[in-house]
């Protein structure tokens, strides 16, 4: 931005941001490269999709898009509240988990404060943090040599929290990485952080993880009034494109926040989609199932060709390719299958894939075996 234009106006810290960059869409693809029978193995959604019921409460619900939603999403918030056995003040609806992620940092943060979180944490963090002028503290990401490699390092997250740390980031399991923390680990670590600061604890792939035995932190909400945990129905629900979250937390900073959210920020296609959903869960815990068996496979085969996988409990994998990563990157593309690069986490040698169905997942194999020995 000049400094003459009316970019001038804008606060510096916002100013300063990098935009968030998604996956690529198909359609881009389609247009950049006209490549067409296109595989998107990028942003870690649903190749299953939602469930019939839902798309059938959605269809339903166009009819009325001539009316404003319920602002505060009672019949959603009731059936939340039903489904994970909490009580409805502890909810806060978004526009996906990232609304929750701005909300939580508006309202809790200053130019005199900070927060803190993980090396290679969602990019989000920095974003939301920024544009406050809070001061982002990022803790050391554990090495390479860790059986829990890049995954967030509790005590290193833990010096850094002072007198002035209003959030803690921790994602469990973490994106773009798939690592997880140690239940009791994490369990301390929200007890030591101290009564003024939130952890917030980030489970948007809780619903893949629970089968790993990764911890729940919505049953340990009584025991901690500074935890907030935050769940999206975009993954598991496989309703990413209507962007539906929700936070849990005590019912004082729920109450925050849900002054703070704007009146109408979840839909009322996303709202029928969601409450079907949630009454009929069936057709996730399927997902799950067939996401769990798909990323044992893609896990086998991509160790079969040699490439170093960080151990991931969620939908996708974090693969180490090597120096020729945006090189392979691009032949992915040129052979329709979208994955992700991460040199804009600072992992320039490393693609994320998306578990995809077993047709999409050997689709990926064969275009990555062309490129065997020339790119990696």
């Amino acid at each position: 931005m000049s400094n003459a234009g009316p970019g001038r106006l804008i606060v510096p810290a916002v100013r300063a941001l990098s935009p968030y960059v998604p996956g690529k869409p198909v359609s881009e693809l389609q247009r950049e490269y006209g490549v067409s029978d296109i595989v998107k193995l990028a942003s870690n959604e649903n190749p299953w999709a939602a469930s019939p019921g839902a798309l059938a409460a959605m269809r339903a619900a166009v009819d009325d898009v001539w009316l404003y939603p319920d602002g505060s999403s009672h019949e959603l918030r009731s059936e939340l509240a039903r489904y994970l056995d909490v009580p409805a003040e502890c909810l806060t609806l978004g526009n996906g988990s990232n609304d929750l992620l701005m909300l939580l940092a508006e309202a809790t943060l200053t130019p005199v404060h900070n927060a803190v979180y993980s090396q290679y944490g969602f990019a989000i963090y920095p974003l939301v943090i920024r544009a406050t002028g809070a001061t982002a503290r990022v803790a050391p990401a554990l090495p390479p040599t860790s059986p829990m490699m890049l995954g967030h390092d509790l005590d290193a997250m833990a010096r850094l929290i002072d007198a002035n740390s209003r959030l803690v980031f921790v994602a469990n399991p973490n994106n773009p990485t798939g690592t997880h923390v140690d239940n009791a680990a994490l369990k301390r670590f929200i007890a030591n952080a101290g009564p003024d600061t939130l952890v917030v604890l980030d489970e948007a792939y809780f619903e893949y993880a629970r089968g790993f035995g990764v911890a729940d932190g919505s049953q340990w909400l009584a025991e901690f009034p500074n935890l907030v945990v935050l769940r999206t129905f975009s993954k598991a629900w496989g309703l990413a494109g209507v962007r539906v979250g929700y936070s849990l937390s005590h019912p004082e900073v729920a109450d925050a926040l849900n002054r703070l959210r704007p009146a109408f920020n979840v839909n009322c296609i996303a709202q029928a989609g969601a409450l079907a959903s949630l009454r009929d869960p069936s057709h996730m815990e399927k997902c799950v199932s067939a996401t769990r068996v798909e990323l044992l496979f893609l896990q086998e085969q991509l160790a079969a060709r040699s490439l170093t996988l960080v151990p991931s409990v969620a939908n996708f994998v974090l693969a180490h390719v090597g120096s020729r990563a945006a090189q392979l990157y691009d032949a992915l593309l040129r052979g329709g299958i979208i994955v992700r690069p991460m040199a804009g986490y600072g992992l320039p040698e490393y693609l994320r894939i998306s578990v995809g169905t077993r047709e999409q997942n050997q689709r990926l194999l064969q275009v990555l075996d062309t490129q065997r020995g020339t790119l990696w």
